[in-house]
């Protein structure tokens, strides 16, 4: 089965997508399953992860609710406030949905470059494991260093690193990145998705041969038993179709045995989030 792990959808409001700027500005609009579908249906795409992309429990409700009228959404990242005293309460609502696998928070927005070692949002992330939820970490490389240390803290913990932590592909950052990268893939329980890479480059200049060494990386420091396949749906659309996008994940991974590109296109994604 092939499977997106990551891909995200929306009712566009200006306010709440604040961050979509100008030079995204093709996707100041709505993308909802019926979108998504023919994209799947053209891409031989089997199902999908859906993640949060507004800090809010209602965010998280709708996904559950897309996820009930379309069977293709195998899997939903939502968020919850990891930080609050009733962060219990919320996993324990959140345990009852089957298709909610896990939750995410943009850390990448958050000043404080520790902020994933604040002692209440280590609270709230010791409480995952009761109720067997994972966790999607999203992060500039300059947070990379806290993450280290984070996920060292949660041996247990089952974790993965979106968009291979956002290098700064445009700028050619490379070493620091691919240091710390190498570092965080010997804790066994850190997968990373092969996603989000096409925005990290020039939208308009960007060729698979400049992506390459960055998922090469990834590949040699994870293996194929801990990456996997994404798009960023809508996202990625600043910077390519979705043909495009899942054709830099295919090729590159096109001289693997037929297992492991099986892994990586969907396999690792289905036990990762136990779909």
């Amino acid at each position: 089965m092939v499977i997106d792990s990551h891909q995200h959808f929306w009712n566009y409001e200006p306010v709440k997508h604040s961050w979509i700027d100008d030079n995204m500005a093709v996707i100041r609009c709505d993308f909802l399953p019926s979108d998504l579908k023919k994209e799947y249906d053209a891409n031989g795409i089997d199902g999908c992860v859906a993640v949060q992309a507004d800090q809010t429990l209602a965010e998280t409700d709708f996904l559950i609710q897309l996820s009930n009228d379309n069977d293709f959404i195998k899997g939903i990242v939502g968020w919850v406030d990891l930080r609050s005293e009733n962060v219990d309460a919320d996993l324990e609502k959140y345990s009852t949905f089957h298709k909610v696998k896990g939750f995410r928070h943009v850390v990448q927005g958050e000043p404080d470059h520790n902020f994933l070692l604040r002692p209440n949002f280590i609270r709230g992330i010791s409480a995952l494991k009761k109720f067997d939820f994972t966790y999607d970490i999203l992060i500039f490389p300059h947070q990379l260093g806290a993450t280290l240390e984070f996920v060292k803290k949660f041996p247990n913990q089952k974790f993965v690193i979106d968009h291979i932590a956002k290098p700064y592909i445009k700028d050619g950052y490379f070493d620091g990145w691919a240091v710390l990268m190498q570092e965080i893939a010997n804790c066994d329980n850190v997968f990373c998705k092969l996603s989000g890479i096409v925005t990290e480059a020039d939208y308009k200049s960007w060729t698979p041969q400049q992506l390459t060494p960055y998922m090469d990386l990834v590949l040699n420091a994870f293996g194929t038993q801990r990456i996997m396949y994404g798009s960023d749906w809508p996202v990625c659309l600043v910077a390519g179709n979705y043909a495009k996008v899942k054709g830099l994940v295919t090729n590159f991974i096109s001289t693997l045995s037929e297992e492991e590109q099986k892994d990586v296109m969907g396999d690792n994604a289905s036990r990762f989030y136990n779909l």
